[in-house]
């Protein structure tokens, strides 16, 4: 099956659309002109530093150079995640790197040595985009759940010390209110999973079938990438939601309320 190489002239003609964009925006006087022409200059041109990183990375095969590349994305999104929970509670951003890392490395494992199975297992190829998809839905995750969790202690700080002064520990304090931050962490996967196919059609299938993939072959790639997604968000927001309820509690199981954001 023949590629369709986009070349420059063409990627400048598809920015025609994100200028139409933008001029709806002013025609209807959203004030978003600017987020939007900002918004296109950054995802191309860090799309385009990215691509230029990735193709020395696969040139070199080498597996010190992949960890690199997977640190630097973790970091990235674990100061993302931070940020959107709350830049004033304690340990937030070592919290989010270990869910992050440890749920990302722990599919990987997974998958590379049980299910895709590549040779060498530290391929660029499929170890580099496979991460790239886990971390951001992790990231997405993490933030959501934690945020709801850092929400809901201030807003209940007063049910929670009750059970705190009936002897109740931190945790069993807080358990409810964790399993309500898990559970909408979780849920914008779990939707995506019950219309995929059906509604929306997941942009690495559509990506594989534009390559020239087998849409058998396609959907199989997707299934496992949905699989994947499912697991490690659900690490994220256990090891988030687990850590950041730590950080609003003393060593006196007493509550700090943290102004989060």
């Amino acid at each position: 099956m023949e590629f369709i190489f986009l070349e420059f002239g063409q990627l400048v003609m598809g920015a025609g659309l994100m200028i139409l964009t933008i001029a709806i925006s002013a025609w209807h006087r959203l004030g978003l002109e600017y987020q939007l022409a900002l918004a296109t200059g950054r995802a191309s041109l860090q799309l385009l530093l990215m691509a230029y990183g990735l193709a020395i990375v696969f040139s070199f095969q080498s597996p010190w150079l992949i960890v690199g590349t997977l640190s630097l994305m973790v970091t990235v999104a674990a100061i993302t995640a931070k940020n959107r929970v709350g830049k004033n509670i304690p340990q937030m951003l070592p919290l989010m790197g270990i869910g992050i890392g440890f749920s990302t490395v722990l599919t990987l494992c997974y998958v590379a040595w049980l299910v895709v199975q590549p040779q060498p297992w530290y391929s660029p190829r499929y170890l580099v985009p496979l991460a790239g998809i886990v971390i951001g839905n992790s990231m997405n995750a993490g933030a959501i759940a934690g945020e709801r969790l850092a929400t809901t202690i201030g807003q209940h700080h007063l049910e929670i010390e009750t059970h705190l002064s009936l002897g109740a520990t931190p945790q069993q304090a807080i358990a409810n209110y964790r399993k309500q931050a898990i559970k909408t962490g979780l849920m914008p996967m779990i939707n995506s999973m019950m219309v995929v196919g059906l509604v929306t059609l997941p942009g690495i299938m559509s990506g594989q079938m534009l390559g020239g993939i087998d849409p058998l072959q396609a959907s199989a790639y997707q299934i496992l990438i949905m699989f994947m997604l499912t697991f490690a968000d659900m690490v994220t927001v256990v090891l988030v939601t687990w850590g950041l309820g730590e950080q609003f509690f003393n060593a006196a199981y007493q509550l700090k309320l943290i102004k989060h954001s």
